[in-house]
């Protein structure tokens, strides 16, 4: 279902990397590790005969949560990226992401402050960046990622010029 709202008419939405997910994997992995590997400990410790409390049951049941849940976000994982996009219009840049909870944030060109590119280990290893607009509002968190690092560098000279033509006009 779409709304007016979160799909203005008329934008032809540009969309990340679909590399991205790699990204987004790799960052799964990592986190979900450590944290099944910490909550397992009170397992291995009852399991040992170290602790006597937990339950069993409990000591179980807490990291198959972790589990459940952790596999339910990597099924998730490459629907959001697919929801990522991003439109350039004449006075703004349109910056929509989310699934359940669906965000388009509009970030007018006069308001760009300056135009950062991130890269980590794993974007640059697929080539990859993450593109980020700082505003004058210290709430804006416009944030870009996934993008192939080519077009990366073509937005962020692009929308530095065209944010220092609006500023010239105030």
């Amino acid at each position: 279902m779409h709304t007016e709202a979160i799909d203005p008419p008329g934008i032809q939405w540009l969309r990340v990397s679909p590399k991205y997910v790699t990204v987004r994997l790799v960052e799964w992995a990592i986190g979900n590790l450590i944290s099944i590997a910490l909550l397992s400990l009170p397992l291995l410790f009852v399991l040992v005969g170290w602790w006597m409390w937990p339950p069993l049951w409990l000591a179980i049941c807490v990291p198959a949560a972790m589990l459940v849940l952790a596999l339910w976000r990597l099924v998730l994982i490459p629907r959001q990226v697919r929801a990522i996009g991003y439109a350039e219009r004449d006075d703004d840049l349109l910056i929509r992401s989310g699934i359940f909870f669906q965000r388009t944030m509009v970030v007018p060109y006069g308001r760009m402050q300056y135009v950062d590119v991130a890269v980590g280990p794993v974007e640059r290893s697929l080539g990859l960046c993450t593109l980020k607009l700082h505003t004058a509002s210290a709430g804006t968190n416009a944030l870009l990622p996934g993008l192939p690092a080519a077009e990366g560098a073509r937005l962020r000279e692009q929308l530095s010029a065209r944010g220092e033509a609006r500023l010239a006009g105030l």
